[in-house]
């Protein structure tokens, strides 16, 4: 099955941009205050954001399908944009998960959340090195 994404972009004013998904989402683009007026992320900073939303929401829903509830769950992003590349080329996930569960269940977990995760399927397609450092409390 071919599942359709639509994106919109307009210029807003200035350097701004609204971004939206045809169902009723938006989110303000801009550039940092030396370029833009700073309203926003940048088109690049918004997908690494995608990138963290993406796992967590992966994450959380492959712990609700195996019925292991999660008190809470934060995953930290920091990637590196080198300037020779011209775009992200490292992401380093710190991953909190606060759960009862044991660990080997939350390690299948992880791995299930690589396997479904779309954006960072496009990340790991790009040549993005990336590393995860999972820690779990109870």
């Amino acid at each position: 099955m071919t599942q359709k994404l639509y994106a919109t972009a307009k210029l807003v004013k200035d350097l701004r941009i609204a971004v939206d998904d045809g169902r009723a989402h938006s989110v303000c683009l801009d550039l940092p205050p030396e370029l833009g007026t700073d309203m926003g992320p940048t088109a690049l900073e918004l997908g690494v954001m995608s990138y963290a939303g993406c796992f967590a929401t992966i994450f959380a829903l492959m712990a609700k399908k195996m019925r292991v509830p999660l008190k809470d769950l934060e995953a930290k992003l920091e990637a590196l944009k080198s300037d020779e590349a011209g775009t992200v080329t490292e992401a380093k996930f710190d991953v909190l998960v606060k759960t009862d569960a044991a660990q080997d269940i939350v390690q299948r977990i992880f791995k299930l959340t690589l396997e479904n995760c779309p954006v960072g399927k496009l990340f790991e397609k790009a040549g993005v090195k990336t590393s995860y450092n999972i820690k779990t409390e109870k």
